[in-house]
C-alpha cells in the first residue's frame, strides 16, 4: 500500500494507521510523564513495585511447595503483576519502551532516565527484600522450595543459554508492558499480565528483579548462598534484561513508528527536563 493511500484512508498526516498514531501517542505521553516523576516518587513506586512483586512470589512458593510443577507456579506468579498493574506501582523492566521512546521523541532526557531506572532498581529491590523477609518469616516450611528455586539461577554459569533466557526475560516483560498499554480494557490487560507472568516465572526465564527475590529468600532462610553470589549473576543479568527489552521490543517499535517520532520531535521543547503539557 503507497504512503497515499495511508493517508487517505486515516485521519492523519503520518503514513501510518491512526491505530498506530494514538498508540504511539500514548507510549510517549506516559513515558514522558514517568520522566517526569520526583526522586521521592519514583522510590516510592518502586518499594510498592518490590512489595507487588514479592506477593506474585509467595503466590510462586505456595504452588512450588505444594506441587512442585514450574508452570502452575508460574501461573500463580501472574497475581503479582496483576496487582502491580492495577495498583499502578512501578517495576524496573516495565521501564524499557515508554520512557526512552519520550527520550527519542525528546519529551526526556537521558538525565531523567538514568534517575527513573536507577531510583526504581533500588527500590524495587529493597521493597522487594523486605517483603520476602517477611513472607519467609511467615511460611519457614518453604524454606527447602525456595533455595532449590534460587540455586537454579545462582549456579547457572555464564553461557548463551543464561545470556538467551536473560534477553527473553527482557523482552517478555517488555511486550507485556506494551500489550498493558494498548488496550483500554481492563480484562485484557489482566490477561496480558497473567501471560507475562506465566512465561517469565513458569519457563524460569532469568528476570534480574523476579529471580533476586527468591535469592534474598533463600539467604534470609539459611541456604549456601551468598549475596556475593548473588550479584554476580544480577550483573549480566540485569545487562540482558536491557539489551532483551530494548533490543528485541522498543528498537524495533521506535522504527516501526519512525515518522511519528520526527513529527513529534520538531514539537518538542527545548529543555526535556522542563515541565510540559501534552
Amino acid at each position: 500500500m503507497s504512503e497515499e493511500r495511508r493517508r487517505e484512508l486515516g485521519d492523519s498526516d503520518a503514513p501510518v494507521e491512526d491505530e498506530l498514531k494514538e498508540s504511539f501517542d500514548k507510549t510517549v505521553t506516559e513515558g514522558a510523564e514517568r520522566l517526569q516523576r520526583t526522586m521521592r516518587n519514583i522510590l516510592v513506586t518502586g518499594i510498592f513495585g518490590g512489595f507487588e512483586i514479592g506477593l506474585g512470589i509467595m503466590a510462586y512458593l505456595a504452588v512450588m511447595h505444594e506441587t512442585g510443577n514450574e508452570l502452575l507456579a508460574g501461573l500463580a506468579f501472574g497475581v503479582g503483576l496483576v496487582a502491580l498493574l492495577l495498583a499502578h506501582s512501578e517495576l524496573f523492566t516495565e521501564n524499557f519502551l515508554m520512557p526512552v521512546a519520550a527520550v527519542v521523541a525528546k519529551e526526556g532526557s537521558l538525565g531523567q532516565l538514568a534517575k527513573l531506572w536507577g531510583g526504581t532498581l533500588a527500590a524495587n529491590l529493597a521493597g522487594g527484600w523486605l517483603f520476602v523477609w517477611i513472607v519467609m518469616q511467615a511460611f519457614p516450611q518453604w524454606a527447602a522450595t525456595v533455595s532449590e528455586s534460587a540455586h537454579h539461577y545462582v549456579d547457572a554459569p555464564f553461557s548463551l543459554q543464561s545470556i538467551a533466557l536473560a534477553l527473553l526475560g527482557g523482552s517478555t516483560i517488555t511486550l507485556m508492558s506494551r500489550m498493558q498499554q494498548g488496550t483500554e480494557n481492563d480484562v485484557a490487560r489482566i490477561i496480558a499480565t497473567m501471560i507475562g507472568g506465566f512465561l517469565l516465572a513458569g519457563l524460569q526465564l532469568f528476570h534480574s528483579i523476579l529471580d533476586s527475590l527468591l535469592i534474598f529468600g533463600a539467604i534470609q532462610s539459611g541456604a549456601d548462598i551468598t549475596y556475593g553470589q548473588w550479584l554476580g549473576w544480577f550483573g549480566y543479568t540485569l545487562l540482558f534484561n536491557v539489551l532483551g527489552g530494548l533490543l528485541l521490543v522498543t528498537l524495533l517499535r521506535l522504527v516501526r513508528t519512525k515518522e511519528l517520532i520526527n513529527a513529534r520531535r520538531e514539537d518538542a521543547p527545548e529543555d526535556p527536563d522542563a515541565p510540559h503539557d501534552r
